[in-house]
């Protein structure tokens, strides 16, 4: 079951770029911009705001990536933290295997993502 649809945060201050259009795709992404919106440390964040750009060794050319998530984070030393966070299931972070048996377009897919 896919779960998807718009959050309206309740900091909207607190929200890099326009906080009518924020976009989960996930219930873990809704998770987290709750997490990120309700927490007094979260000083500020974005889903999907920064864009990373790319050569592809795939193809040569250049494509564009963004992160689920960059958020700025007030450290207890005072000063300020920045990350970008990719939410995505266990199953998806583990590495493909290098050297397979035959290699099947599933096997260039999981290269590829």
């Amino acid at each position: 079951m896919t779960y998807k649809g718009k959050y309206i945060p309740k900091n909207p201050k607190k929200y890099k770029g326009d906080p009518s259009q924020v976009v989960y795709r996930s219930s873990w992404e809704l998770k987290f911009m709750v997490y990120c919106d309700k927490n007094d440390k979260v000083v500020e964040w974005g889903s999907e705001e920064i864009i990373v750009p790319y050569r592809s060794p795939w193809d040569g050319k250049m494509h564009r990536y963004f992160p689920d998530f960059y958020i700025k984070i007030e450290q207890t030393t005072g000063g300020v933290k920045k990350f970008l966070i990719e939410v995505k299931p266990k199953h998806q972070c583990k590495e493909p295997i290098k050297t397979p048996k035959k290699r099947t377009r599933k096997w260039y897919n999981e290269v590829k993502t």
